[in-house]
């Protein structure tokens, strides 16, 4: 493996750490990770859609949700890897193999890398809103200029309240819909902000477009319509450096169609796996 694993911490400790819930007992297992300042709860309307064939586990990121909060080390999630590192030790706490992981925004690549470290784990990945590298890099359009991303973090640092209000609406999209913004924007504001903060600096500055052409698993990208955090020639690209890789244009709109859109969400999962 490219990066550490603790592999001395205990199956139970791993599971209270990240706020492991496990749903259904199919023969194979799907796991579900969410994205930026979130929790396992934006998988509500979209898990339990599996449970009666999978053994569906969902789980908080360390710094999020029901997560412990203890547990968190500046200089671990310093990197992606880090959170990585924490997903590979579930599936190993809980004896899984081959297991679908459905990755949504920043966790994508997070499941792209514990793939790469451990293939073995890693039958499928389904990537939803994925980006490998969100600005701008002479020909690549990640969607932001670098000026972009430090403003978005300038703010976040002086007016985190103010950054939460103004951002949710931009991710989720469907302005005709502001109960799922006002959703996200809660979910900020009940996240550590100073975790969310080292969170969001990491996530939109980071660059994995070398990792991508290192996956050995079998790849469904699903990409929004109208996705201001991962425009269409994002997925576009992670699509062509993924040998074998395949990419479903979705008729949701925004970035998170795990809810907004839940129904497409579960029959492209479905018909993939």
């Amino acid at each position: 493996m490219p990066f550490p694993v603790e592999t001395e911490t205990s199956g139970s400790a791993v599971l209270a750490r990240n706020n492991v819930t496990v749903l259904g007992n199919g023969p194979r297992a799907m796991v579900f990770a969410h994205g930026l300042g979130c929790g396992q709860g934006m998988w509500r309307l979209v898990a339990p859609a599996f449970a009666d064939g999978f053994q569906v586990v969902l789980f908080d990121h360390v710094g999020a949700d029901g997560s412990d909060l203890s547990a968190y080390e500046p200089a671990k999630y310093s990197t992606l890897n880090g959170y990585a590192a924490d997903l590979i030790e579930i599936c190993q706490a809980l004896n899984l193999r081959q297991v679908v992981f459905v990755g949504h925004s920043v966790s994508a690549m997070i499941g792209v890398l514990a793939s790469i470290a451990a293939p073995e784990l890693f039958e499928t990945l389904i990537l939803i809103g994925p980006s490998a590298r969100y600005i701008n890099d002479g020909s690549y359009h990640g969607g932001f200029e670098r000026s972009d991303i430090d403003d978005l973090l300038a703010l976040m640092d002086h007016d985190y309240r103010g950054w939460a209000g103004a951002f949710a609406p931009l991710i989720m999209g469907n302005s005709d819909r502001p109960d799922l913004a006002e959703e996200l924007r809660e979910r900020f504001c009940h996240t550590d902000p100073d975790i969310v903060r080292d969170f969001a600096r990491l996530t939109f500055t980071s660059d994995n477009r070398d990792d991508l052409r290192n996956v050995l698993s079998r790849v469904l990208i699903l990409q929004c319509t109208d996705d201001i955090i991962a425009p269409l020639g994002v997925g576009a690209y992670v699509q062509s450096q993924i040998a074998g890789s395949v990419l479903q244009q979705l008729e949701a709109t925004g970035h998170c169609p795990n809810l907004s859109a839940p129904e497409e969400t579960i029959a492209a999962i479905r018909a993939f796996v």
